[in-house]
Parts: C-alpha cells; structure tokens; sequence
C-alpha cells in the first residue's frame, strides 16, 4: 500500500475535497442528531487509528488527515443549518400584511413575476417570503418597495414524490419560509413609481427589446443569467438535447468572457513599446480579465454556479501568471474545496454535482497520456488537423456524457443520449458567435450602433434553438430511469471519482462499484403505483409500459413530476377510460398487476362524507386504499391503507406490488433535519389591512 500511494503521492491531495464533501454527504443522509455524533464518534476512531499506523507512513497520515477533515465536513454543515435557521410556517394562510421588497424576478415567457419579500410588524410570519404574482400586478415593481398585499401562504413543500425535488430543503438554506400567490392588487408606497429598477433588471428588459420572443430570453441568460423569458417548451428541449448547461452562467460563459478580454487587452496593451518592454502587458491583461470575471459574476446576479466558476477562473489566472500548469485537477480540487466551505448545502444540488463532474472529466481525460499523444501537435495537412480536433471534441463530448449520466437520472430521472452531438455545434456557436455579437451589441448600442451585431446573435440563437428542437425530437434522444437508489448511486459517484483521481492501473478498481451502481440502476423496477404527497394524485402503471392518472385534468407540474418518477417519456392517459377500472363519483376500483397475482386497489376521488359502516367491506375486500382525505376507522384494507394522517408522516409513496410488496417513502421516519421540524408560526394574528400602507 505504501508502494502504490507512493507512485499516486501527487494524486493524494485531489481526495481532500472529497472526503470533506463526503462528511457533508453523510449529514444530508443520516436522518438525526444521534446518527451525526455517533458518526464522529466513528471518525474519530478512525483518527486514532491511523495514528496506530503510524504518522510517518503515509497511509497513516491519509488515515488521519481523511477522518479529520470528513468531520469538519460534518461539523460545518450542521452549523450552517443551525446558523441560517429561520421559523417556517406553519399551515397554509390566507392573510394581508405589508413587506419590504428584496428582490424581483420577472419570468415573461410564463406572465408572473417572482419577489422576495420581507413582512412588516407581523411576528406571526416567517421574516422572508417568496411571493408569486401577475406581470400587471408587479408592473413597475423594484427591490426596496414597501408594498401592502393579501395572499395565499403555504410552508416550503418537501418532495412530492419519491426521489423528486424537496424545495423545504432548499428553502430552508435561503432563509424562505412561506412561499405563495397574490391575491388582488398590489398597494404601493406613494413615490414607489419613481423606483429604478436594479441593473441585472434593465439589461435583461434591454436584451429582450432587441431579440425577441425565446431567443431573446436565452440571449438575456447568457448575459444576466435571467431565464425568465425562454418558453417552456424551448426550454424542455434543450434539456433533452444536453443543451440545458448553456442557459445557466457557469463555466463555458466566465471562460469566454475572462478569455475574450484577456485576448483583447493583450492586444491593446502590446501597442505600446513601454508597456511590452517593461513586461507587464500579461499581468495587466490578467488584471483586467479578473475584473472582468468578477464584474460579470456580480453581474449576473452571483449565484452558485457561477461564483464557482469565478473562483476556478481566478485560480486559473494565478497559475497562469506564477508559470504553473493551470487547468489541472488541483485546481478543480481547490475551487470545490473553496465552495464547500462557503455552501456547503451546495453539495447536495445537481449544479454542484453536474459542473465538477463534467470539469474532472475533461481534465483528466485530457491529462491521460493516450489522449495527449492523439492531440498532439504535428506535421499534417489542415483538414487532417481539424478532423482530430472535431475527433477531440466528440471523444470529450463522450465522456462527459458518459460521466454526467448517473447524476442526471438520479437527480432528473431523464439522460439526453445526443448531448455529445449537440455540443459539438452548440459550444463553438455559443462561445464564438452569440456571446462576443451580444458584447459588441451592447457595446455599440451606447452611440445607437448596436442594429448589426444583434442581428447576428438573433440568427444565430434561431440556429441554436432549431438545434436544439431537432435533437430533442429525435428518436431515442432520452433514456428515462425510475428513481435511483441512493445507495447505488453513492456506490457510481465513488467509483467514478476512482477512475478519475488516480492515475496509476490500480484505478481500475473503481470499475466495481461504478458497475454496481449503475447495475442497481438498471435493475430498478418501476413503480406499480405513485402517490403524491397529498394524496390528491395517483399514478399507475398500465400495459405497455405507460401510466394512468386518476385525475385526468391535473396539471402540466403532476404530470412532469410523476413522468419523472416513473422513468417515462409518454403522455399520461385517464385512469377512468380503461376497461378493467370501475369508477363512480365517489371511488375507483380495479386489479393491478395479473390476474392471478394482482393486487385490488381502491382509490378515493370524491369529497362527500362516507359513513365507515358503507366503506368497511369495500376496504375489507381491497389490498390497497387510498384517500387525500381521512378515512373511517372502518376503513382497513389487507395490506396498506392510506390516507392524509399516514400521508402526513410518509410523505408522496411509491408502491411495488410484486410478491413481497413494499412502499417507498419520500419523508423519512425520524428524519430530524432542521427543515423537517422547524420552528413553526401560525400567521393567524391580525392582519394588516392594504389601506394601512397608505395612511
């Protein structure tokens, strides 16, 4: 072992970021305060272990330095939960009050406005709320208003199904703690028309004057970072393209722009003797371009993403400047390191998991000796050179394909299979096309010559949403996936880092849990029934591989989210209209699975009140009930009765009917984290009445 770690001594310091994203892991998926400490309990042993090793070995300090820094991991995002905690609340309310405008996000292409407000004089509301209202009503709104509205309020939703989304998480890290609808208009303080609205706002509104419809939207996203104005159904395909990376500011767009005003200021700067003979035209120039990264960071409106790609483009400039190899993976080790430590809840996002896969991919890829040789200068003919160039790029587009795959089926259920293809085109158009003519467009528009350049762009967006849309459509171009099984996909993550961080053969030894992983995967059955998480929804699967609802006119957000669940890329069909489903106004009826070894299932669809003695034989006679309702307590069925008290404490369910049925759950019995059991207000207290603003 000594030998080995010896012959990998360069490749040991990569593992800090992960094992400190690793006690970061185990926070998020322990579910309680006993867990954590018996954890660094654990570790701790492990530090005492390694120092039985022996601190001269290497082996030892690895064992130490690894136990040491997975409990810092542990310890600081359980401090970050505890310092960011704000009460939620409790029920959903329907109430009036006043409130400090924080900040505004339009969102054009769906004719609502997003605000971020704080109550005023209402102790009985949680301090920050997210508000969702109509582009009239928020006409002329800005940030700082003071603003008196009645709405409908409902505590941060935790996933709805089994593997989804749990926004209560993400809430909880933002400090929101109610999120819901205006009702009515918007009474404004007197002399809050005469507000002016922040940069990020007027340049985007500006972009969007000048290219319209969705192009102008992904044009106002490459800029701002805004996406507010890109359609759904443009934005469904670049997301099944692979294409969706382009519309959220990260690495390939604070690259351009540091790179394109390095290349400027190089030249610029290069005109004058002095400057060239003094040797400061590449520190300037490297100057310049981190202002200009940091600039259109703060620009963009600095969130995660981008703020790390900021930092790994700083880093990058460093290096450049110090004489060392930049783009290597002790960098990416750093910049992960570096936003661990800021965000650790960062962690756990998909934006988090998708950059610094797809960054370690290129990089280490790039870093193999077969692939430097294969690109390697040399003397040939142009078109041979730019063949091996395309070649590079598709072999790259591959195994960031290949490396991102398991991260997006866990998290989105959903892999684009031509995304390699698409990027190919997609990245150089981006890159060299759209973003310098919107640069030089905004740039010209200060003396009213901004016309040509944005013509350009617009063609050249048109082109990349035809793209985008011809991909999307094409056959196969999704493989969906029910959810993944935490377990296999740690199992991916872990040996995928094995291939990548280490150089020498004995990486190959990641191929067995990757396998495993990516088997458990595969092996995933799909569920026979989901069940949101108010029980209002059901899903079931039918012969040839789709799904049925039981409410046919749910909306396009249960559809998408119980597609997801259930790994399919087909429309949803009623229930009710097939032949085996008995249904009346009250109730459906019907056997899922064979005939010889199905399950009978009865599920509620009506509100009136049923007497228990009505309902005892039919739930007596099914293996499954299921309620958005309470139910009798004559109401037991064979196996699993559910109803909104046991739908309270499991959350959505995924039910698998084979021959040791089981249920899935999507909220944990225990689960102590601090969204799960905060500190609750009621919002009952008296409300502020609209008039009161005015006077």
């Amino acid at each position: 072992m000594e030998a080995r770690l010896e012959a990998e001594r360069e490749r040991i310091g990569l593992w800090l970021p992960v094992a400190f994203g690793a006690g970061i892991a185990a926070w998020f998926a322990l579910p309680a305060a006993v867990h954590w400490i018996g954890l660094l309990l654990s570790l701790g042993g492990g530090l005492l272990a390694g120092l039985l090793i022996g601190w001269q070995r290497r082996l030892g300090r690895m064992v130490v330095i690894g136990c040491t820094v997975m409990a810092l991991g542990l310890l600081l995002v359980w401090a970050r939960a505890s310092w960011v905690a704000a009460p939620v609340l409790a029920r959903p309310v329907t109430t009036e009050f006043s409130a400090r405008v924080e900040r505004v996000e339009p969102l054009p292409a769906r004719g609502q406005v997003r605000i971020l407000v704080h109550p005023q004089q209402r102790a009985d509301l949680p301090p920050r709320l997210r508000l969702t209202l109509g582009s009239e009503q928020a006409a002329g709104l800005a940030g700082g208003e003071l603003i008196a509205v009645r709405a409908r309020l409902m505590p941060p939703p935790p996933a709805n199904l089994p593997g989804g989304y749990d926004f209560a998480r993400r809430a909880w890290f933002d400090g929101i703690g109610a999120v819901g609808t205006v009702l009515g208009d918007v009474a404004r303080a007197p002399g809050a028309a005469e507000s002016t609205p922040p940069l990020r706002m007027r340049l985007s509104g500006h972009i969007q004057q000048q290219v319209e419809g969705s192009a102008g939207g992904i044009a106002a996203a490459l800029v701002t970072g805004d996406q507010g104005a890109i359609s759904e159904a443009d934005s469904e395909a670049m997301r099944r393209s692979g294409l969706a990376h382009l519309l959220s500011i990260s690495g390939l767009h604070v690259t351009a722009v540091v790179g394109f005003t390095m290349f400027l200021l190089i030249r610029l700067l290069a005109l004058s003797p002095r400057l060239a003979l003094r040797g400061v035209v590449l520190v300037a120039a490297a100057g310049g371009a981190a202002l200009a990264g940091v600039g259109y960071t703060w620009l963009s409106g600095a969130e995660v993403p981008t703020i790390r790609s900021c930092v790994a483009a700083l880093l990058v400039l460093a290096a450049f400047l110090l004489g060392r190899e930049a783009l290597t993976l002790r960098l990416v080790a750093a910049g992960a390191l570096i936003v661990l430590v800021w965000r650790p809840e960062a962690l756990a996002g998909p934006s988090f998991q998708l950059s610094f896969a797809a960054v370690t991919a290129i990089i280490a890829l790039h870093e193999s000796p077969r692939m430097r040789r294969f690109l390697e200068r040399r003397d040939e003919r142009w078109i041979v050179r730019a063949g091996r160039g395309v070649a590079g790029l598709l072999i790259t587009g591959f195994v960031v394909e290949i490396a991102l795959a398991p991260i997006a089926l866990f998290h989105f259920h959903k892999a684009g299979l031509y995304g390699a293809l698409a990027n190919v085109v997609a990245i150089p158009l981006t890159t060299f096309v759209i973003m310098p003519a919107e640069a030089l467009a905004l740039l010209f528009d200060s003396v009213g010559l901004g016309a040509p350049f944005w013509w350009v762009a617009e063609k050249a967006l048109a082109l990349l949403i035809l793209l985008a849309h011809g991909v999307a459509d094409a056959p196969g171009a999704v493989a969906t996936l029910p959810s993944f099984p935490p377990w296999g996909f740690a199992l991916a993550v872990f040996g995928g880092l094995w291939l990548l961080l280490w150089r020498t053969v004995w990486r190959l030894a990641g191929l067995a849990p990757l396998v495993i992983g990516v088997a458990a995967l595969l092996a995933q059955p799909r569920p026979d029934i989901l069940v949101t998480g108010d029980g209002r929804h059901i899903a079931v699967a039918v012969p040839g591989g789709s799904y049925a609802l039981l409410r046919d006119r749910a909306g396009d957000y249960i559809r998408d989210s119980m597609s997801e669940a259930a790994g399919i890329d087909t429309p949803l069909v009623a229930l009710a209209d097939l032949e085996h489903v008995t249904c009346n106004r009250d109730f459906c009826r019907w056997r899922q699975g064979e005939a010889d070894t199905g399950r009978v299932i009865l599920a509620s669809r009506g509100r009136d009140r049923i007497d228990g003695a009505d309902m005892a034989a039919a739930c007596a006679a099914a293996d499954v009930v299921i309620s958005d309702r309470w139910l009798p307590r004559e109401c037991v069925a064979r196996w699993l009765t559910i109803d909104r008290d046991s739908l309270a404490e499991t959350g959505g369910l995924a039910l698998y009917l084979g021959a040791e049925p089981r249920a899935i759950t999507s909220l944990r019995a225990g689960d102590a984290h601090p969204w799960r059991r905060p500190r609750q207000v009621s919002g009952n207290d008296e409300a502020v009445p609209t008039g009161a603003l005015a006077r």
